[in-house]
């Protein structure tokens, strides 16, 4: 479409953005690099954010203790080194006057900034023996960006950029394609969703993305766009729930109640209204033809694993088999050995299949499987290998799911004729990140703690305070107290200076305590090695345990009660959730140590703090998504979660809500979205998510 108004018939939006003028092969392939193939790719390659030149001040108007944002250009830059940390220190000019400005213990940033960049910085103002600014938030401006920014008023579009590629060329070829092919964008939401919530259409929100006319029209260009990424993953979620619930024949279990009866009068301990609120939830779901699939939620040590263990008994007094899969040997073990425990006399037999068992032991008890001898067994990956045949699964039981890719989990489905699934997970994930990855599953939270449970008390200390910390150690240890001593890595590397586990087990064992007991497990152990230092620490033959996070999850050891975690700068706050979830299992008052580094910088040491205020994982959880972001939240790209050009779960939980509540009305008013108005539904689902559609009926 040209200015004119008049269709160009050579462009279409999934013309080749290469023969737009202006652009080119050599330019092309500098977008390629922005993953930018066609006119439609540019079209939705949306600005990072917009920087409002009308919040900008004057260095001179500066005062301590506001928050400021500034234009200026680096005139001076060095790095302040002291014994503990390296500061790189900005002097920052406008026409008003200069500013320092500080990056703490950030000397990597040396490489970021020359002198010339003109800068926009936001951050505190403080005076230290002068003014400065300590910026939270930058960025390197090119002329052509503030070029760009007086053409578009007082806001200025930051695009991701590649060498070659400013942000002059990027608007301007945006410009074009849309002047080309933007009359041929098409709606896609349904008129009555549009009219209802106050939507610009998709055509004018990519218009006000790029060229917003202020800040409330790039906001509500945003927020709509954000509603579409979000409603299309829930209309997904919606449609896949309802095809298992109505169209997927399950298995009723039988509230038969011998097998359950006797779990529930030989428990040594009372279940919590949350335990059982969850297993009747899970009861319900276990009674109707059609599968569960139900998420058990939970704080580390709320007992989940009775509550599973009451759902793995309904299945095999109905003659059904249960399988319990665990991201790691360490974890499933202790599955075993814990279930064990709890059935006491209930003669219920149980296995445990992992990678590490020699051929001849997994032949027997694979035997046992495919036979309906072994009716419960618990294992790792190793259950979802070929070879590996259920007789009659009924249930299965996937723990920490987030350690699992999706396909896994179908995979252990799949070994059975559309078994029951209880997905569990001891990491808190907060709301917006369940809806997203969990939101076709049922949610069950035990949101309440057993009695008695002590608060872990936890401290962050320096370097300066190890002897003391020494000390401590071997008086817990002397009161009866075992210890664990976490490291990042298993052994040293020369690019991260970093303590690691095999050195320090070694000093451990023969300099610092040489009167205890040590002992030491990490992942490149074997699974026998492995499972026999965990029994002795737990038979209480070791005092210190020195490993790296494999003792993440799962590991019950009530006489385990100090938990210290060396360079916990390293580690995502809800991981130091969990090791800290390993200790005051017991009645002893249990401390977790977060030891950092010299070099550490406020930053770091303001996000540990969390773990200092609060036991709480919820609370916990959201701060770490708020500040890692849902992919390093996550921990692996395996995890299903799509990728979100303008949402976010962080900051967009309104619109997610309002998008879900939208979804499943119109799933529940027209499941196979056959409607004149929902047919756009249909084919742009098929379009965003093509290869995850399978089994469900659209038109």
């Amino acid at each position: 479409m040209t200015r004119s108004g008049r269709k160009d018939p050579r462009y279409t939006l999934d013309s080749p953005l290469q023969f737009l003028p202006g652009v080119g092969p050599s330019r092309s392939e500098l977008f390629g690099k922005l993953g930018l193939k066609t006119l439609r790719d540019t079209l939705f390659f949306f600005p990072r954010h917009f920087i409002d030149i009308s919040a900008v001040q004057t260095i001179a108007t500066l005062a301590p203790g506001q928050k400021a944002t500034i234009l200026g250009r680096v005139i001076h830059k060095k790095l302040q080194r002291t014994r503990r940390m390296a500061n790189l220190v900005l002097r920052v000019e406008d026409s008003s006057g200069i500013v320092e400005c500080i990056w703490f213990n950030q000397p990597f940033r040396d490489r970021e900034f020359q002198r010339g960049n003109l800068l926009f910085l936001h951050g505190d103002v403080r005076y230290y023996d002068r003014l400065q600014l300590h910026p939270r938030e930058w960025n390197i401006i090119q002329e052509d960006t503030l070029a760009a920014g007086e053409e578009a008023g007082q806001l200025i579009p930051i695009y991701p950029t590649t060498q070659g590629l400013g942000h002059k060329v990027i608007r301007g070829v945006i410009r074009r394609a849309l002047d080309m092919v933007g009359r041929e964008i098409e709606e896609t939401l349904p008129e009555s969703i549009i009219q209802s919530h106050g939507f610009m259409s998709l055509r004018e929100s990519i218009r006000q993305m790029h060229f917003p006319e202020a800040f409330a029209a790039q906001e509500g260009a945003r927020s709509r766009l954000a509603f579409e990424e979000f409603f299309y993953l829930q209309l997904l979620l919606a449609l896949r729930n309802r095809f298992r619930k109505r169209e997927e024949k399950g298995i009723a279990f039988k509230p038969i109640n011998r097998l359950v009866a006797d779990l529930y009068r030989g428990l040594p301990f009372n279940l919590t209204e949350a335990q059982v609120r969850a297993i009747r939830e899970i009861y319900e779901d276990m009674a109707l033809p059609e599968p569960m699939n139900r998420l058990l939620q939970g704080d580390v040590g709320s007992g989940k694993t009775v509550v599973s263990l009451f759902a793995m008994l309904r299945a095999v007094e109905n003659d059904y088999q249960a399988a319990l899969m665990a991201p790691t040997e360490i974890l499933a073990e202790q599955h075993r050995r814990k279930i064990e425990v709890l059935l006491g006399g209930i003669p219920v037999r149980i296995e445990c299949l992992t990678g590490s068992l020699d051929p001849r032991e997994k032949e027997r008890i694979r035997n046992g499987i495919a036979s309906g001898q072994i009716p419960v067994v618990v294992g790792t990956h190793a259950l979802i290998q070929e070879g590996v045949a259920f007789k009659r699964l009924g249930l299965v039981v996937v723990d920490e799911q987030h350690r699992f890719g999706v396909s896994q989990r179908v995979g252990l489905m799949e070994k059975g004729a559309n078994p029951d699934c209880l997905v569990m997970t001891a990491t808190p994930i907060p709301r917006s990140l369940a809806l997203t990855l969990y939101g076709d599953l049922d949610l069950s939270a035990i949101d309440e703690m057993p009695p008695g449970r002590k608060p872990v008390v936890t401290r962050i200390i320096g370097e300066e305070r190890r002897s003391s910390l020494y000390r401590f150690m071997q008086e817990r240890v002397k009161a009866g107290d075992q210890v664990f001593v976490v490291f990042p890595l298993v052994e040293g590397s020369e690019k991260l200076h970093l303590k690691d586990a095999l050195t320090w087990e070694r000093k451990y064992r023969d300099e610092i305590f040489p009167d205890l007991r040590v002992g030491l497990v990490h992942g490149r152990m074997k699974g026998d090695e492995k499972n026999d230092v965990m029994r002795r620490f737990e038979a209480g033959e070791l005092d210190i345990l020195v490993s790296t996070t494999v003792i993440e999850v799962g590991v019950d050891v009530p006489e385990a009660s100090t938990m210290v975690i060396e360079h916990a700068e390293r580690f995502g706050l809800s991981q130091l959730h969990q090791l800290r979830g390993r200790v005051g299992r017991g009645d002893r008052d249990s401390y977790c140590v977060l030891f950092v580094s010299d070099d550490v910088g406020s930053p770091s040491l303001e996000r540990l703090s969390i773990l200092e205020k609060t036991q709480d994982g919820f609370r916990v959880a959201e701060e770490d998504l708020r500040i890692r972001g849902p992919g390093e939240f996550l921990g692996t790209r395996q995890h299903g979660l799509p990728e979100f050009r303008v949402a976010s779960l962080v900051e967009d939980q309104k619109i997610l809500d309002m998008a879900r509540q939208e979804a499943f009305r119109v799933v529940q008013e027209d499941p196979h979205l056959r409607r004149e108005e929902n047919r756009i539904l249909g084919h742009e689902l098929s379009r965003r998510f093509r290869d995850r559609i399978k089994n469900i009926r659209i038109g």
